[in-house]
């Protein structure tokens, strides 16, 4: 069975959004593994830090339909797309990787242009999508670049930059 690596986010209520996504992952998905949560200012606008995880998840679906999921569980949070792509998010769930798949297809209704399903996702160059990543999935190789994410992770320019973790999550967020 393929697995996946998701990218989860929210500035919205973020505790409460992202404890409840990673509960319904486990319920729906078979060999859940989740990051360590970490604070991120936002990217591409002013606003409130995010918090970001990964997870890898063994699934039955396919990219397009585990993407169709993922924004349907978006939906039962409250994402709003109606405003700009850069915004304050409730929950946010990308696919970053499938196996080693390498496609480009159409997104979901509401989606703007260039906002279709990416594989491997493009915000995989941001420490958010990176940093949690690499934590669970170090030996997975980028399909196109094929580096490893741990080796992405040891070149990139953030590599440094102390993110906060944010314990609380820690207890649940493994296994």
């Amino acid at each position: 069975m393929p697995i996946a690596l998701l990218s989860l986010g929210s500035n919205v209520d973020p505790e409460r959004h992202l404890r409840a996504a990673i509960a319904v992952l486990r319920k729906r998905f078979e060999d859940v593994v989740v990051s360590a949560v970490y604070r991120f200012p936002a990217v591409g606008y002013t606003g409130p830090d995010f918090l970001n995880a990964a997870a890898t998840v063994r699934t039955d679906l396919t990219p397009a339909a585990l993407n169709d999921w993922l924004h349907a569980l978006e939906d039962t949070h409250g994402r709003d797309r109606s405003g700009p792509r850069y915004s304050d998010r409730t929950l946010d769930i990308d696919i970053v990787l499938f196996d080693d798949a390498v496609l480009s297809g159409a997104g979901n209704p509401g989606s703007g242009p260039g906002q279709g399903l990416h594989i491997p996702r493009d915000e995989l160059r941001h420490a958010f999508v990176l940093r949690p990543a690499a934590e669970i999935a170090p030996d997975w190789p980028h399909p196109v670049d094929g580096r490893s994410l741990a080796q992405l992770w040891d070149a990139h320019p953030d590599r440094d930059t102390a993110f906060e973790r944010v314990e609380e999550f820690d207890a649940g967020a493994s296994g």
